[in-house]
């Protein structure tokens, strides 16, 4: 068994990633679910090739959406390199979610009866380097006075459970819902997009704690953004949605306090 310390080898790399650190926008945007990859120490997880690619291990579509909203905002981007599959860092280490044995209708035979310690070793390479370089950065930019507005980005399967999802892209919010009225209100008109209110996830499905931890404390504005991934598939779509996403940050904050 893998101490602690040891659970990320030097071929993995590091767990968190920021691009454009410098950038001058107040929108600081979040992929926690960005990636597929999986640590050497995990192998496969004992899933195949379909479920380790399919949407139980990532957020499909929603990095490349957030590095071009990051280009056209200028605006810094932290994301996490390693799939939710071994640690969802959208959930905190109490969470029955943070670790699923099991997600929609794949068994997941690499996380059933994980020991106390697998569990820290996890928690620990890769939940708490990501979650602290956000708080870090936020930090960073209060000390500066630089504003921040704390933006997360996801994708949703367009099926779940055999059941079709109507709503395209979702505009969540935990207790603060400033930023999200701007957004619902700005987008209220389009005809491009069928644009829903804490759609398909909710606070009540833990969905929000990156928010919670980081924007709710310090009373940043802060929205979370739910994307079905059959729209950004490939390069065309995700333009088309980063632009969309993009003009939307930019009206909703240009509106006074």
């Amino acid at each position: 068994m893998l101490a602690q310390t040891d659970f990320l080898t030097e071929r993995d790399g590091q767990p968190v990633a920021v691009e454009n650190a410098d950038g001058r926008s107040a929108v600081v945007l979040v992929c926690e679910h960005a990636s597929l990859r999986l640590p050497e120490a995990v192998g496969t997880l004992g899933l195949s090739d379909d479920a380790l690619s399919s949407h139980i291990a990532w957020d499909p579509g929603a990095l490349a959406v957030s590095r071009l909203m990051s280009t056209s905002l200028d605006a810094m981007l932290i994301y996490q390199r390693f799939s939710r599959l071994v640690y969802d860092c959208n959930r905190p280490p109490e969470s029955p979610a943070a670790m699923r044995d099991v997600s929609e209708v794949f068994r997941i035979p690499g996380n059933e009866n994980l020991s106390e310690q697998e569990k820290v070793a996890r928690t620990q390479a890769l939940y708490f380097p990501f979650q602290n370089r956000i708080r870090d950065e936020l930090e960073a930019r209060a000390s500066r006075g630089q504003p921040a507005v704390l933006v997360t980005v996801h994708s949703f399967t367009p099926v779940y459970f055999g059941k079709p999802r109507e709503v395209e892209i979702g505009i969540l919010h935990d207790t603060d819902s400033r930023l999200a009225d701007r957004m619902l209100a700005a987008a209220a008109d389009t005809s491009l997009y069928r644009v829903e209110r804490n759609e398909p996830y909710g606070p009540a499905d833990g969905v929000t704690h990156t928010l919670e931890l980081h924007a709710l404390p310090n009373g940043l504005l802060n929205v979370m953004i739910e994307v079905r991934n059959d729209l950004i598939e490939d390069e065309v779509g995700q333009g088309v949605v980063a632009d969309f996403l993009t003009g939307l940050l930019r009206e909703s904050l240009q509106q006074p306090e």
